[in-house]
């Protein structure tokens, strides 16, 4: 449910098959992905750190509080796509911040994505062995 609260921002991340819907409240650090804090939800790696991201590039880690609703893909890609939500998110509560945020890449959709099997092979460009006899 929204809260008519005008301190929340919202933004829609996505990377591969992940889509995080991510809103941005005044607050005090506080990071949860899913219910549960980054720290737990991204267990491994860096990906909790990864996540957060563009809040270290914009200098307001303590400054809000992220709510993140990720679903599809793995892992990492979930961090990504709650990474560049979180972003997008930012720029509604500061426009100015799209230089920094853009120079540390937080702004760009990553756009790789899987390709697709071809039929006759068993992968997107890998061909069942030749052989001539």
């Amino acid at each position: 449910s929204m809260s008519a609260d005008s301190t929340v921002f919202i933004g829609t991340g996505r990377r591969k098959t992940s889509t995080a819907r991510v809103r941005l409240v005044a607050g005090s650090g506080q990071l949860t992905a899913n219910g549960l804090s980054f720290d737990a939800y991204f267990k491994h790696d860096n990906f909790a750190r990864r996540a957060a991201g563009p809040l270290a590039t914009a200098d307001v880690k303590d400054k809000f509080d992220v709510v993140a609703n990720v679903k599809g893909g793995g892992i990492s890609s979930q961090a990504g796509a709650v990474s560049h939500g979180i972003a997008r998110a930012l720029l509604k509560f500061n426009s100015e911040l799209r230089v920094t945020l853009k120079k540390a890449g937080h702004l760009t959709r990553d756009p790789r994505e899987k390709e697709r099997k071809k039929a006759g092979q068993p992968g997107a460009r890998k061909r069942f062995q030749f052989s001539k006899r």
